[in-house]
């Protein structure tokens, strides 16, 4: 898939705040990735020579199905086309030297999604997992009851700021547990009942 955008809320789990050393914040804390940083399931994570360190974060993606625009929260929690799996990879060195997290949080290859999007159709939100697993080891697992803010509030806090539409991916934060990715490694990113998220991770070429 290939979002026309790429919303992302930031320090929504409480245990993942704390555990970067940052307080909750009080309103939805907002960024944007670029499209050009998705990437399907089975494609590499290239790690950018301009970074020391490089995280994954795995969170729940919500595909908006139709256009918000100073939405309510039913409306916003209607207009959900379904959920995904994905992986908000992060140059943490250079979000925390940046002072705004573009670049980290903007190479190519920094937002592998899928491998499918399924409707929620009924499932409660609140009951979803999210799994990471580094060659095989769990390193993050949490679930979506434990979000500062639920969907529904999400969305029609960015359709205030901006219009949302169809296809476009809201990225709702990650639990605790984030580490680093070096050459060789494979992520897999899971929602059961949705699918597995995998992406082999290499080092990118040194200008």
């Amino acid at each position: 898939m290939r979002p026309g955008k790429i919303v992302c809320v930031g320090r929504n789990y409480a245990a993942h705040a704390r555990e970067l050393g940052n307080e909750v914040p009080e309103r939805p804390l907002l960024f944007l990735k670029p499209p050009s940083a998705v990437i399907a399931s089975g494609e590499a994570i290239v790690l950018p020579a301009a970074s020391q360190r490089v995280e994954h974060e795995a969170e729940i993606g919500v595909v908006v199905g139709k256009r918000l625009r100073h939405a309510n929260e039913a409306e916003a929690r209607a207009s959900i086309q379904g959920v995904t799996c994905a992986n908000d990879v992060t140059a943490r060195d250079l979000q925390q030297s940046d002072g705004q997290w573009t670049r980290a949080k903007g190479f190519d290859t920094f937002c592998p999604v899928g491998p499918r999007v399924v409707p929620l159709a009924g499932r409660d939100f609140d009951e979803l997992e999210i799994i990471a697993r580094v060659n095989g080891t769990v390193r993050q697992h949490g679930r979506a009851r434990d979000m500062v803010f639920k969907p529904g509030a999400l969305l029609a806090y960015i359709s205030a700021v901006m219009t949302l539409e169809p296809g476009d991916l809201v990225l709702t934060g990650t639990p605790d547990g984030v580490g680093p990715l070096v050459s060789g490694d494979t992520v897999e990113i899971e929602i059961p009942g949705v699918g597995v998220l995998a992406n082999p991770v290499r080092s990118g070429e040194r200008p």
